[in-house]
């Protein structure tokens, strides 16, 4: 991240008055490692036998035991009001790696399973894929969808790993409002709960 000073005087006007970024928030990080492997696993069932020697069907997350997934999060506070942003860097196992413009086209063809099901809070686009190099931005690009969506750009090569971008989600719509009433209405349409 670079400061406001950065952009020369004077900088981002609105912004002049903040100073400050906070490098610790306490247990975001490993809450990102973690659910990341939990959102990214699915849904699995399990039988288990009970104790009269019957079985029953129990929903586990699919925490990838299989196949790992290793997630390394850094996060910090930044003055900006409603949403939040990451830089992510992917290493593929496929090799040869995907190019920038195969993942750019994978995330705009990508329709989430809430949306094929029929849930109706579910984004009718869920990932927009930005071509301009300075975005997404918070202030313009956080209600993508009624804030339902996600948006993305930067997609480019990796000089480490193979594929870097920075993505941009509303944390306040689809970080908790919105997403629960998209997984209540999943968990309905699929059978997991009944009314």
């Amino acid at each position: 991240m670079q400061a406001i000073s950065g952009a020369g005087y004077p900088g981002i006007s609105s912004l002049d008055i903040i100073d400050n970024v906070v490098p610790y928030i306490s247990g975001e990080e490993e809450k990102i490692e973690w659910e990341t492997l939990k959102i990214l696993g699915g849904v699995e069932e399990t039988e288990e036998i009970n104790t009269d020697g019957t079985t029953a069907k129990t929903l586990s997350f699919d925490m990838h035991q299989a196949h790992p997934l290793r997630i390394s999060a850094s996060c910090n506070r930044v003055p900006v009001v409603d949403g939040h942003m990451e830089c992510v860097s992917v290493r593929f196992a496929r090799r040869p790696p995907p190019s920038p413009q195969q993942v750019r086209e994978v995330l705009t063809a990508y329709t989430p399973e809430a949306r094929t099901l029929g849930c109706p809070s579910a984004p009718r686009h869920a990932i927009f894929v930005h071509e301009e190099a300075d975005r997404p931005q918070p202030r313009l690009d956080r209600d993508y969808q009624c804030g339902a969506g996600v948006s993305v750009g930067r997609v480019r090569q990796c000089r480490v790993l193979d594929i870097k971008f920075v993505v941009l989600a509303n944390n306040v719509c689809i970080g908790a409002a919105t997403s629960s009433i998209i997984n209540a209405e999943f968990a309905l349409l699929k059978g997991y709960v009944s009314v």
